[in-house]
């Protein structure tokens, strides 16, 4: 009983992470040489997504706009649809072109196939109408660190830590994760590549939303109605700006 109940929480583990991965271990089960045959079988599904997939999976190397790690293209967190890609693609040239140099990275997105399956920890990225994209920095004299952040996945390295402006709940997402922050490497935030995107964004007519926290909206001088707080219960926006159609 312990071993199958094992094998469901993997499974479940596996579906929340990359919502093919599950398939692949159940598959494997059947297997004697189960690592071998789940790394064949979560191999092929991953190389079907991209050609049975209706979204589009974003680049995951190159430049202006690729993936913040290989590990979101191989957890299949990487999809949006195809009139989210174009949003992306094109604030990232329009970025280059103003800030020579600039690479734009993204984060998470949203996985290959169906409506209404959360990607972990995100409550919203289900539809393919999402996409984090992670800030800009620089080094300790202000010189913009191309592909660079702060953190290892481009997550949890706040920039607006005190004072916190909502109050202390257990039923939320806003982790504060204030034993990290001394860990992480100390890049200052880009403020003018960084707002320059967040102005790109809110300009283009197909985005609808752009999630930042308000404080450092504020410090980055950005006033826009498409600029919005995303709420005490969901995950903090002072590490990643978050748009959607």
């Amino acid at each position: 009983m312990i071993r199958i109940l094992g094998h469901a929480a993997l499974i479940l583990l596996l579906t929340l992470l990359t919502q093919t991965g599950g398939i692949a271990w159940a598959a494997a089960l059947f297997f004697r040489r189960r690592l071998m045959v789940f790394a064949i079988g979560y191999t092929a599904l991953w190389a079907a997504a991209y050609s049975l997939s209706p979204r589009t999976p974003l680049p995951c190397f190159g430049a202006p706009l690729r993936l913040q790690s290989a590990l979101y293209c191989a957890l299949n967190r990487h999809y949006v649809t195809p009139e989210l890609a174009s949003v992306a693609a094109d604030a990232a040239r329009q970025m280059a072109a103003s800030h020579p140099g600039t690479i734009t990275l993204a984060l998470d997105g949203s996985f290959p196939f169906l409506n209404g399956m959360p990607m972990i920890p995100h409550l919203s990225h289900d539809d393919g109408e999402k996409l984090d994209l992670a800030f800009y920095y620089t080094d300790a004299q202000g010189a913009y660190l191309p592909g660079k952040t702060r953190s290892p996945l481009g997550y949890f390295a706040f920039e607006m830590m005190p004072p916190e402006a909502c109050p202390q709940n257990m039923l939320t997402l806003r982790w504060n994760l204030g034993w990290l922050q001394p860990l992480l490497p100390d890049r200052p935030l880009d403020g003018q590549r960084t707002a320059a995107l967040i102005r790109h964004l809110a300009a283009d007519a197909r985005v609808g939303k752009v999630f930042v926290e308000p404080p450092l909206a504020a410090s980055l001088g950005l006033s826009d109605p498409k600029i919005r707080f995303q709420g005490c219960r969901a995950a903090r926006h002072d590490d990643h700006i978050h748009f959607q159609l």
